[in-house]
């Protein structure tokens, strides 16, 4: 055998090694943690320590440190990215805002993370402090930041990092209508996710980068319109739609991942309640030959580290004289999941929304508008703390009473059922006023019908020439989720009391509050 025969066969065996050389990786995940640091109920509620003892509840910082430590174990390679809206939801988020969050994310080691609408709760300042804290890259790709001064040379569309001698492009996505779902400020322009990622993806694929994965905080089925409609685009970790993908748990919306082509889509629910685990192999061209896994579920079974149990301790503290107070009570639970009051009339719906319109009933308001949204975890049986109240309506938003035409509330409501399909925030719980929507009709183009305004004689039409006084949260009164038509409202007052002391109040004056449902919004 000649020394270049040699050669060649040499060559051919190492082009034929390079060739079918798969790359494996694991990919932890969370996404819409809300601030749960503490353990959780089954209604994504506090969770007592007599509870959380006897296995009872789920989620928690401890709870995911022992998790992600145990996966990291059983990957060769591994990366830990979240889907955004760690910030809101808890006395923590109040108190601490950013701080905790940081420092619990460095604790546990992410790679990366996308920016949530609820990062730009307080603004560009706190997104920036929680920037300047953590030890890994905060992304957002369909976004111009250049006049935010804050955020100009910090916040980055995409980045690379490398494991296992292996480069992985992660590219930031956040919603698109952002501006109206929180506080971004005017110097801050969102645009569109998919052509916001094919320019990413195109940049990183020129730089030699075949592994992509977006982090993306803009709900499932954005989610699926970016994989159907970009090239190069391998995995998407997703959030904002709190949606469950799973092979095994009766309550998925899809599997676990979902496929679009060659795209594999994951999302892990929310609150920490799981732990998104997804492995990944790729052919040496980048492609995914296979991908599988499961999000495991954060329930008693999984052991607490100590020492963050110790710290997450030492930090609510300062917060336990104020939500262990107990206001009120309830004679059952009062039902405020997401999967529920974003689509229909629900019994924390009824409870806020009868609650703020009680405080001003004697201003001349007669109807009652709350976004759905606003509505962050249900209640269970028995005593009601104020951390529990604090937990359904995290948001510090003031009452709002201003005046509007009939015709305005005709238009509101519109808005409120706009987007049902997707589950969205803005679905109006109402008091004082009844209403009929079909999900036949475009969106935009009458699903509203039968709108009925409380009299002293009962129910009568609404006048669309008449004026109403409403009230709502000043979020929404701020053209917050879609309801731009209260910014030119009349006589509007935005500065009346936190919406959670007056749902307390108004639970407390209540006796054993009997939440109830009685037809106020009826789905045809």
């Amino acid at each position: 055998m000649t020394a270049k025969l040699l050669s060649t066969i040499s060559a051919l065996a190492l082009t034929a090694t390079a060739a079918t050389a798969d790359y494996s990786l694991t990919i932890l995940h969370t996404n819409d943690f809300h601030s749960r640091f503490e353990p959780i109920s089954k209604y994504d509620s506090g969770c007592g320590a007599e509870d959380n003892a006897e296995g009872k509840c789920f989620g928690g910082s401890a709870r995911l440190v022992t998790a992600i430590a145990d996966a990291r174990k059983r990957s060769n390679n591994s990366i830990l990215v979240d889907g955004g809206d760690q910030f809101q939801g808890s006395l923590f988020y109040t108190y601490y805002k950013g701080k905790l969050a940081a420092e619990m994310m460095n604790k546990m080691g992410y790679d990366g993370m996308t920016v949530g609408n609820h990062e730009f709760d307080d603004g560009p300042e706190v997104l920036r402090g929680f920037m300047d804290a953590v030890d890994f890259p905060v992304l957002m790709s369909n976004a111009d930041v250049s006049r935010e001064e804050i955020l100009a040379d910090k916040l980055a569309k995409s980045t690379v990092i490398e494991r296992g001698g292996e480069k992985i492009g992660l590219i930031g996505l956040t919603p698109q209508d952002t501006d109206e779902l929180a506080s971004p400020g005017d110097n801050i322009t969102f645009t569109d996710p998919v052509s916001a990622v094919q320019g990413e993806v195109d940049r990183l694929t020129a730089d030699g980068v075949n592994k992509i994965i977006v982090l993306s905080h803009s709900g499932y089925g954005v989610d699926q319109k970016v994989a159907a409609e970009t090239t190069g685009v391998d995995v998407i970790v997703g959030g904002h739609s709190n949606t469950l993908l799973s092979n095994t748990n009766e309550r998925a919306v899809g599997p676990y991942p979902t496929m679009v082509g060659s795209t594999a889509i994951v999302q892990a629910y929310a609150y920490g309640k799981f732990l998104g685990e997804l492995n990944v192999t790729f052919n040496d061209a980048g492609e995914i030959t296979a991908a599988a896994g499961e999000p495991l579920v954060m329930d008693g079974t999984v052991t607490e580290d100590e020492a963050t149990k110790a710290r997450i301790a030492e930090a609510a503290a300062p917060l336990d004289e104020i939500r262990n107070k107990v206001v009120a009570s309830a004679a059952a639970a009062i039902e405020g999941d997401r999967a529920v009051c974003r689509i229909q009339e629900c019994a924390m719906g009824n409870l806020v929304a009868d609650a703020m319109l009680d405080r001003v009933k004697d201003q001349g308001i007669s109807i009652s508008i709350a976004n759905s949204g606003g509505l962050r975890a249900s209640i269970d049986a028995g005593d009601v703390t104020m951390g529990e109240v604090l937990t359904v309506l995290p948001f510090q938003n003031t009452l709002s009473t201003f005046q509007v035409t009939g015709q305005t509330i005709i238009d509101a409501l519109e808005n409120g059922v706009s987007q049902v399909e997707e589950v969205k925030g803005r679905f109006p719980q109402v008091a004082g006023l009844k209403y009929s929507w079909d999900i036949k009709v475009a969106a935009g183009e009458g699903r509203i019908s039968d709108v009925m305004v409380a009299t002293d004689d009962g129910f009568a039409p609404i006048d669309p020439a008449a004026t109403y006084g409403v009230v709502s949260n000043n979020y929404v009164r701020g053209g917050g989720d879609g309801y731009k038509m209260f910014r030119d409202a009349k006589n509007a007052y935005d500065y009346g009391p936190d919406v959670a002391d007056v749902l307390a109040e108004y639970m407390a004056k209540s006796g054993d509050y009997k939440p109830y449902l009685d037809g106020r919004i009826t789905a045809k």
